[in-house]
């Protein structure tokens, strides 16, 4: 049985004390939630929302890291001091470091590599822009990014996979996959890690849903065969729009 793993990307929003209010109000709100939580705040305030979350329910998520372990990066944070401030799993391959910052497959899977081998989990994300989905191309660009982004990636590794699937064109649009559409590609991934890693761990791995979720479609979503949770965006920005999303049942 799989759990629901609902996820908050705060992006680029939030200072320290803001970002410590909302975690404080989290916490509080969601101790009793059943479901598996993590919040992913900003670099700058990632010690600031540990120190809120560090021994409740919530976990403490990055938003990126490097692709090196330390040296001259100029401008990179790497997972060394990630894990240094209690991080416990990092989103990787996000649509908005795949397009506005150009990365590729190569960069993001070594960047999963990476963060698996220093025990951090993973949540990669996968999906297809307007024009591809419009050309019939989404299964075909959520399998490459799949295939690509755990190349390597051993079976015992994989357990701390969860996939993401961000259908491009909905994020921060108020335009939302239909449940249905979002689960066929959901099935589509798990077919996919079926075929890389065998019919257990499609069964088993975690698949969220990330694009313009929101408290009044959440349980909708959720209710779907292969829909295991989200990767909440601007609604996770307010306790009062992520709470009903992180409690949908």
């Amino acid at each position: 049985m799989r759990n629901y793993f609902i996820a908050g990307n705060w992006k680029m929003h939030k200072t320290r004390a803001e970002a410590a209010d909302l975690a404080k109000a989290l916490a509080a709100e969601l101790k009793d939630g059943k479901h598996k939580y993590l919040v992913a705040p900003s670099f700058t305030a990632l010690e600031t929302v540990g120190a809120v979350v560090k021994g409740t329910n919530i976990m403490l998520g990055a938003q990126n890291m490097s692709s090196e372990e330390q040296g001259a990066h100029t401008g990179e944070v790497s997972v060394l001091q990630l894990k240094d401030l209690g991080v416990e799993a990092v989103i990787l391959g996000h649509s908005e470091r795949r397009h506005t910052y150009k990365e590729d497959d190569a960069l993001i899977n070594k960047k999963v590599k990476l963060a698996l081998r220093h025990g951090l989990e993973v949540i990669l994300c996968v999906g297809e822009l307007l024009e591809e989905r419009e050309a019939g191309n989404a299964e075909k660009v959520c399998e490459t990014q799949t295939v690509e982004g755990l190349k390597d990636v051993s079976a015992a590794d994989l357990a701390r996979v969860t996939i993401a699937y961000e259908p491009v064109w909905a994020i921060g649009t108020g335009k939302t996959a239909t449940p249905e559409d979002a689960d066929a590609i959901h099935a589509y991934i798990r077919g996919v890690i079926g075929k890389l890693y065998g019919d257990d761990a499609a069964e088993n791995i975690i698949i969220q849903y990330g694009g313009s979720v929101k408290a009044d479609n959440a349980a909708q979503l959720m209710a779907k065969e292969n829909i295991d949770g989200a990767l909440v965006g601007g609604a996770a920005l307010k306790a009062e729009t992520f709470v009903p999303i992180a409690k949908f049942n």
